[in-house]
This record gives C-alpha cells, sequence and structure tokens, in this order.
C-alpha cells in the first residue's frame, strides 16, 4: 500500500483508466455474450413476439420468399439484418477485440511515463553534484532517490496491470467468445428459416402454374422468334454467297466454252493442214518420177 501511496498522480491515473476499461470490457463481453446466447435459445425455441431482430429477420425473409422462392439468399439476409438490428453488438465485438491490444498499449504509455519521472528525479538530483551545497542537500538524497524509485514503481505497475488485465480477458473471451455464439445464432438461424418458415410461406413462384405457364410460353416465344431471326440471317447470307458462286460459275462456263470453241478450231486447221500436206506429198513424189524419166531421157 505504501508504494501506492508513493506513486505519482499520472501513474495512477494510468492504472485506474487500466482497469476501468477492463471493467467495461468485461461487462461488454458477458452482456454480449448472453445476448447472442439469449438469442439462439429462441431460434430453437418459441420465437417471442416482442423479439425485435428475429421479427424483422422473418419479415425480410418471408418478403425475399415471396419474390425469389428457393432462390433465396438467406446467409446474406441474415448479415443485413445482424447489421440492421444488432448494430449496437457488432461494435461491442470489435471494441473487444482491440482491448486487448489497448490494455498493453496503455501498460507500455505507463511504462515509458514512469521511466520519464524517474529519469527526471535523477537529473534533478545529479544536478546538485554541481554546486557548492552538495554537503548541505545530502540529507535529501533519501528522498530524491525515493522519488526515482516511484517512478520506475509506475513503469512496472502499469505495465503489470496492463499486462494483467490483457491475459484474463483474452482467457474470458476464449471461454465466452460473443463472436462464436454470433455464427451460431447466424447457423440456428438460418436453418430454422429454410426447413421451417419456408415450407409455412406462400411462395409465388411456384403455386400461380398459370403465371409459370405464361412466363414459359413467353420465353419460348421469345427464344422462336431469336432463332427465326438467327436463321433469316443466316439464311441471306447463304442466298448472297450461292449467287455470288452462280455468277462464278458461269464466268467459268464461258470460259470453257471459249476453250472448247478454241479446241474445235484447232481441230478443223489440222485436218485441213494434214490433207494439205498429203496432196504436196504427192506432187513432190510426182515431180520425183518425171525428173528421173527425165533424166533417163536425157542419159539415153
Amino acid at each position: 500500500m505504501s508504494s501506492w501511496k508513493n506513486m505519482p498522480a499520472a501513474g495512477v491515473a494510468v492504472v485506474v483508466a487500466i482497469l476501468i476499461l477492463f471493467g467495461i470490457a468485461l461487462v461488454l463481453l458477458f452482456y454480449t455474450w448472453g445476448r447472442y446466447r439469449r438469442l439462439t435459445i429462441a431460434v430453437g425455441g418459441n420465437i417471442r413476439k416482442d423479439n425485435e431482430f428475429l421479427r424483422y429477420a422473418v419479415n425480410d425473409f418471408a418478403d425475399a420468399y415471396k419474390q425469389y422462392g428457393e432462390d433465396v439468399n438467406t446467409p446474406a439476409l441474415i448479415t443485413n439484418a445482424v447489421n440492421v438490428k444488432l448494430g449496437g453488438l457488432l461494435l461491442c465485438e470489435r471494441f473487444l477485440s482491440n482491448a486487448v491490444s489497448l490494455f498493453v498499449t496503455l501498460g507500455l504509455f505507463g511504462t515509458f511515463l514512469g521511466l520519464s519521472l524517474s529519469v527526471s528525479s535523477l537529473t534533478e538530483l545529479i544536478s546538485y553534484s554541481n554546486t557548492s551545497e552538495w554537503l548541505s542537500v545530502l540529507d535529501s538524497v533519501g528522498e530524491g532517490l525515493m522519488s526515482s524509485l516511484s517512478g520506475m514503481g509506475v513503469a512496472f505497475y502499469t505495465s503489470l496491470v496492463g499486462v494483467a488485465c490483457s491475459i484474463i480477458l483474452t482467457v474470458l473471451r476464449s471461454i465466452c467468445s460473443p463472436q462464436a455464439e454470433r455464427e451460431r445464432m447466424e447457423t440456428a438461424l438460418e436453418l430454422w428459416l429454410d426447413h421451417t418458415v419456408a415450407p409455412t410461406l406462400p411462395n409465388s413462384n411456384s403455386s400461380d402454374e398459370v403465371t409459370q405457364l405464361r412466363r414459359l410460353i413467353a420465353t419460348l416465344e421469345q427464344t422462336a422468334a431469336t432463332i427465326e431471326q438467327s436463321l433469316s440471317t443466316a439464311t441471306d447470307g447463304l442466298v448472297k454467297t450461292a449467287n455470288a458462286n452462280r455468277e462464278q460459275l458461269a464466268a467459268f462456263d464461258r470460259t470453257v466454252g471459249s476453250f472448247n470453241n478454241g479446241v474445235r478450231d484447232f481441230s478443223e486447221f489440222n485436218y485441213n493442214l494434214r490433207g494439205t500436206v498429203e496432196r504436196m506429198d504427192v506432187c513432190i513424189r510426182d515431180l520425183v518420177a518425171a525428173l528421173r524419166e527425165a533424166g533417163r531421157k536425157v542419159e539415153k
């Protein structure tokens, strides 16, 4: 107790701040965990009408189920309900997740504060060694050392309190975890909505068979129109391609006809040339025979 009495006011303020925050963290921890626990039990039992969160979740799920049927996204609806109706509990979770590091940080702050107080006291004490009154102030050396040690006490006590609060809160969060309890509650609520509430809700997508049939007919008509348009486009392309091929075939036919006419004219020319050559051969043979006859006559 004497060490607490000799501790400077700044150190006491840091320790008190750590303890106050630790008390707030404990209250929020058990409150948040207990609130999620009660919601989990309420989902598994009879839903009370005064439970605003569950009533909001059920109404939101019913509206979505009437519109989308079995395709409704139940986890997203539950997350939205938690964010809308349980925003304070989520804020408490964020505070608890940062409280451990906050205690350690405050402890370090107290450590540096105590060290600074201790160093300042030692500096003031040593400054007397440069004066002529050193012998006269020897009686106050003990008081100066006590002041320095009190600063060191601030450093150690604040760090000790911060680390102790951090360890205790970590252990309690491991035992009573609000996040784990919230996940249990969300899982239980999702199963309850999908397996218990959903079968009792009217589904416009499944009950109105006439509307579904009309939608199916409209979809088929739209698909048929799309297919017809695609076939029309493809037919136009085929017609254009056939016309182009027809023109190319006509040009090819004209080329083949011209070639056939040229071949026919060449055949006639070849036949006439062969007849002429044969007649020339006969004439040359007659000429050779006449020349031979004339030669014999000349020899005689």
